[in-house]
């Protein structure tokens, strides 16, 4: 009897099965509940290394940001608020210009982003950025 017992002990083997299992569910549970988050980013359109066109000076429209916090269209100080309107009167003057937004390098960024904002729901189709020469 005492072999016999030996011989079962010897072969004895750990059954892992449930372990994977329990691996698995653990991996659906974790994939299920991850949520996945798109980023929301602005549309930068990078120079190329072609020859850029020249516009003319009455085919662009100039809004200027200071470093104080003032924006300034067409020589004239405006509110964030009139940026909009502003916009949508110079382009009805101009329907083909484009919008040229010319920020200070020390000017708020979240102004800037806004400014543009405003230049696309005012029907801006181009809205360009620069930085102003030091």
């Amino acid at each position: 009897m005492r072999r016999r017992s030996r011989h079962e002990a010897d072969q004895a083997e750990i059954n892992i099965t449930p372990m994977l299992d329990i691996v698995f569910i653990m991996l659906i549970f974790f994939i299920v509940t991850t949520s996945f988050v798109k980023e929301v980013a602005i549309d930068v359109s990078r120079p190329s290394n072609q020859p850029q066109k020249t516009e003319r000076l009455s085919e662009v429209i100039a809004i200027h940001i200071l470093d104080t916090g003032e924006i300034m269209l067409q020589q004239r100080i405006i509110d964030i608020r009139a940026v909009r309107a502003s916009i949508e009167t110079a382009l009805a003057a101009k329907p083909n210009a484009n919008i040229v937004v010319i920020a200070n390098r020390k000017a708020d960024a979240g102004l800037l982003v806004r400014v543009i904002d405003q230049a696309r729901i005012a029907g801006a189709d181009k809205v360009s950025l620069a930085a102003e020469a030091i």
